[in-house]
């Protein structure tokens, strides 16, 4: 079915099962139809449309729907029988337990970032979903060993912020968020990270962090927010929506407009828009801002989204500059928050595309001598698979240079799970065919409940440390982990740096095209004869 005039993401569908192909119409709309497809519902309540289903904001993520026709399914890992790299090649010793998946984060910096596996939480910032789940999301992530960032317009959206001339003073929602992730804090792997937006600039973020919260890690932000329009939020009350619009954010419809009051008060809409502005970066005032930042912060990290070859070219160039420790690319198609359905669909460069200018840039600083940043890429990723594939994908002849897969649906997905179950458990609602397999205690049927518990002699699991946090600790540790151990194992390659580009084969001539990683054929062609 067309996704054009559908869409699970915005609450719509059609009325038959075989849709115009050109824009997924029923190919014969009668007017006493009662199901609400795209265009119907955009008639009747305008914007929202534009948006995944607003009654599930807050409790929800979203993503794309679309098949871009090439994604990590479209290559293959090869596994390897002769030989090890990064261990004696010994029955006894290559065993995937054995494998080291440690990796290092601004590996030519002061201060390298060690942490216990290669993936981190991409930023979550002040939309409802991150805050809900904040303390499962960090508590998971500190204990797992990996970097967190907080995303952008914390401050900007903490209703006990406090302000003088336009610059924050205090922000205990932002205290709150580094003080979740410290509580559990080994002190050597990973770090919290704060990442800062336009708003957040103006706002005084910056200082706050480092002077009063001691956060030694910044990422700064370009672009992206709600897909390249600015982060964007909803907000349920009028107060709300007036107090944001005070502290300078656009907020629509203008909650100052007596017209907009009534309408809301009368229920004709429930939600407000707060829309944060675009920057534009320019390449001496970054190059200007990240000397100053290196003033206050020991490590300098830099996220944008997905757009153009020529910003991909733009910001290489300015990240290999300013010897940035961490680029992080986000692909095209998924979000937190409240982007545009159709810019996830719609707008921008999907992973393989994305990731393949990113290398090619690479490549060419790299012929030219220049400083080649540390990256991470981000964009749909949940699985180790996925997660070798572009390590493997992004070796240019000394291993990987992305040193961490950085994900956000997934770990929120995972925090989310365990916090739901554990709740249905404590009200003696889990599904019966749930207690029937796992049983009804969570101390049970969470499976690393009593690794973590054994870690925190004095913090109770299940009230100190959340269940959300324990369930993220398990998707990290024991199902990312202990999947890339055991990938890597197939392959012989027992560090992470020894995954090189020839692991991977592409299984189409177009997957070849785009990545430029050799077919499967040609591969056997190459180098099967010369070893018969």
């Amino acid at each position: 079915m067309s996704i054009e005039n559908s869409k699970s993401t915005t609450g719509t569908a059609i009325r038959v099962k075989d849709p115009c192909p050109i824009n997924g119409m029923c190919p014969v709309c009668i007017e006493d139809c009662n199901v609400l497809c795209e265009v119907g519902k955009g008639a009747l309540r305008g914007r929202e449309v534009l948006y995944p289903s607003p009654e599930h904001f807050g409790k929800s993520t979203a993503a794309s729907n679309k098949d871009y026709l090439l994604d990590w399914s479209h290559f293959q890992v090869m596994a390897e029988l002769i030989g090890a790299k990064g261990i004696e090649p010994s029955s006894d010793v290559a065993f995937f337990e054995n494998v080291d998946i440690k990796t290092v984060v601004g590996t030519r910096s002061k201060n390298p970032i060690k942490m216990s596996l290669p993936v981190h939480i991409a930023g979550l910032g002040s939309t409802a979903v991150a805050k809900t789940n904040w303390r499962e999301l960090a508590s998971g992530a500190a204990i797992a060993g990996v970097c967190e960032v907080i995303g952008e317009n914390v401050c900007g959206m903490d209703p006990d912020a406090t302000y003088s001339n336009g610059k924050v003073q205090k922000s205990p929602d932002l205290a709150f968020r580094v003080k979740s992730y410290t509580d559990f804090w080994d002190g050597k792997n990973g770090r919290i990270v704060l990442q800062t937006n336009v708003e957040d600039g103006r706002g005084g973020v910056d200082d706050y962090g480092a002077s009063k919260l001691d956060v030694s890690v910044i990422e700064r932000k370009w672009g992206q927010g709600a897909k390249a329009i600015g982060g964007e939020v909803r907000l349920t009350s009028l107060e709300r929506a007036l107090e944001l619009k005070s502290r300078g954010y656009i907020v629509m419809p203008d909650p100052e407009d007596k017209a907009v009051q009534k309408a809301f008060k009368a229920g004709v809409f429930k939600s407000f828009e707060r829309h944060s502005r675009v920057g534009f970066p320019d390449e001496a005032s970054f190059l200007e801002d990240i000397d100053q930042l290196r003033g206050k912060f020991k490590n300098v990290f830099l996220k944008t989204g997905a757009y153009k070859p020529e910003v991909v070219a733009f910001t290489m160039r300015c990240a290999s500059k300013a010897k940035i420790d961490l680029l992080t690319f986000d692909a095209a198609g998924g979000g937190t928050g409240m982007s545009p359905v159709t810019h996830m669909n719609e707008l921008s460069s999907p992973g393989i595309w994305l990731f393949s200018q990113v290398l090619a840039c690479a490549r060419e600083l790299k012929a030219q001598g220049r400083f080649v940043p540390d990256l991470s890429f981000a964009g749909g990723f949940i699985n180790e698979s996925q997660m070798y594939k572009a390590f493997a994908l992004s070796d240019i002849g000394e291993g990987p240079l992305v040193k961490s897969i950085a994900m956000a649906r997934g770990p929120i997905t995972a925090a989310l799970k365990g916090k739901h179950f554990s709740e249905l458990a404590a009200k003696k609602q889990l599904p019966e065919s749930f207690t029937s397999q796992y049983g009804d205690d969570p101390s049970k049927f969470f499976i690393k409940a009593e690794d973590v518990q054994a870690k925190f002699k004095s913090k109770k699991v299940g009230s100190d440390i959340p269940w959300g946090g324990v369930s993220l600790y398990t998707y990290f540790n024991e199902r990312l982990g202990e999947g890339l151990k055991q990938l890597m194992a197939g392959t012989r390659k027992f560090k992470l740096e020894c995954i090189e580009s020839e692991d991977i084969v592409a299984l189409s001539e177009y997957a070849s095209k785009v990545s430029g990683v050799e077919t499967l054929d040609a591969r056997a062609a190459r180098v099967m004869k010369a070893l018969l």
